[in-house]
């Protein structure tokens, strides 16, 4: 019996390497699924946490989510190994071509027919993508009452998503395959100097530019939640200079809040169903105690109802104690530090990508045996020979965060919002129906946020001082 050659030795090893790590992720999840299903029961010291009715109806939420993870996950899995085994890249790669033959380019437009090929890859993936992500949107999460979309808006959703990637990506493509093809020898800095500048630009105008474009920001109104927020963020010198409610509503009820924004032009942006007195999915218990709307505020959207009957969301003090905690990844360097780790990684990967173009066997390895693509390079190395360093960074920034967010949490301690915070963190769990018992093994690898009772019982002292 002879030898593999090489390049059938590095095809076998990515493919193993594949399905161990997708075993191992199938290992945790059954794990975590078998804590759903036989955790039917609050526990004692999630008694005062959680009602019975709200941990079981987190609990089916979360043993849903976790049986279709499973099957999406072996579905993607399968697909990968299927486009491996049967030479779809090359296959596309050389549809690619013969599609530019017709309209006049030869080989030696290696750029054009990268981006004819990119488009056709993506188009392929939001294809085959499209049933899971209906089932997801339209069972799941429909079935557990947080999914607001109708079909119509979903597709328009989707068909936009994907013209506004395309135009973002193809761009950017084209303009690293010349760099890199014209770079020399030192091209993979001039590269990632150019990914770094990328990756700034997309922070910087994402939330004034883009995310615009699929939801409505509406500046948060004048009151008391507005002068709170700017007189916290004075307090600790964050230079704050516009604070926006997106709303969220019209896609989910789940609720979010984050900062974004560069050196002195910072800005917050609240999730309209973050907020209690403003989420309209509490329209209904508003309209019926709409006598005791005294509001006065001269601008407020239709959707926004102050609201008695509390349901979902937080109340001011609350929503200042998730900021507090969101402004303290700012003040003690996370967003810097996550930033430098990202740039240092992606410098790495470029200049080892930089040593293993050369190599032909890669190229051999995948079906590509007469022709060395640069497109095709980034992808074999960049997401199959770097495969297992990416699981163990990925690993270990997961560990870094759940730091960072004990972190945050004892920042907003200091800040005096240790109570409502502690209140909020409950409430943020069960409006997004967020099950409290984990897997160790589970949380340890896929958790960036410690799990809920960890963080309550770093909050539990300071909360009754």
């Amino acid at each position: 019996m002879s030898a593999l050659s090489v390049e059938s030795q590095i095809f076998y090893a990515v493919l193993l390497f594949s399905w161990l790590v997708y075993v191992w992720e199938a290992y945790l999840a059954g794990r975590q699924r078998k804590i759903y299903r036989t955790t039917t029961h609050v526990p004692a010291e999630l008694g005062n946490i959680m009602d019975p009715e709200t941990f079981e109806k987190s609990r089916l939420y979360q043993l849903d989510k976790s049986t279709f993870s499973f099957w999406s996950g072996l579905y993607s899995e399968a697909e990968g190994t299927l486009i491996l085994v049967l030479g779809g890249i090359p296959f596309l790669w050389n549809t690619s071509g013969q599609i530019l033959a017709q309209a006049g380019f030869g080989p030696e437009y290696e750029i054009i027919h990268s981006l004819v090929f990119l488009l056709l890859a993506t188009l392929f993936s939001a294809l085959t993508g499209l049933p899971w992500s209906l089932y997801n949107t339209f069972v799941i999460e429909e079935r557990h009452g947080f999914n607001q979309q109708t079909l119509g808006f979903f597709f328009k959703d989707a068909i936009k998503k994907f013209l506004v990637t395309q135009c973002i990506l193809l761009p950017v493509t084209s303009l690293l395959l010349y760099i890199i093809k014209i770079g020399g020898d030192y091209f993979f800095i001039y590269a990632w100097l150019f990914t770094l500048v990328v990756s700034l630009v997309l922070v910087t105008i994402y939330a004034d530019y883009i995310a615009p474009l699929f939801d409505k920001f509406i500046p948060l109104p004048e009151g008391e939640l507005k002068e709170s927020i700017e007189a916290m963020a004075k307090s600790i010198d964050f230079p704050l200079t516009k604070v926006y409610v997106v709303e969220g509503s019209k896609r989910s009820s789940h609720s979010n809040a984050y900062f974004y924004g560069f050196f002195k032009n910072k800005r917050i942006v609240l999730f309209d169903t973050l907020l209690e007195d403003y989420s309209p999915l509490n329209k209904e218990s508003a309209e019926d105690a709409g006598e005791h709307d005294n509001t006065d505020v001269k601008f407020k959207p239709k959707c926004w109802k102050k609201n008695v009957n509390k349901k979902q969301g937080c109340n001011n003090q609350e929503v200042l104690a998730v900021l507090g905690h969101e402004l303290g990844h700012w003040k003690l360097g996370h967003t810097v530090k996550n930033i430098v780790i990202s740039q240092v990684n992606s410098f790495l990967c470029f200049f080892l990508f930089a040593i293993l173009i050369g190599r032909k066997e890669l190229f051999a390895a995948f079906g590509f045996y007469n022709s060395q693509p640069i497109l095709i390079g980034l992808m074999i190395i960049f997401q199959f020979i770097f495969s297992p360093y990416n699981e163990v960074l990925s690993f270990c920034l997961t560990v870094l965060s759940r730091r960072f967010e004990f972190q945050a949490d004892a920042f907003a301690k200091n800040l005096g919002k240790a109570k409502d915070l502690y209140a909020a963190l409950i409430k943020l769990n069960k409006d997004n129906l967020g099950f409290p018992v984990s897997d160790w093994i589970f949380s340890m690898w896929h958790y960036s946020h410690p799990p809920l009772l960890e963080r309550l019982q770093a909050l539990k002292s300071e909360k009754k001082d």
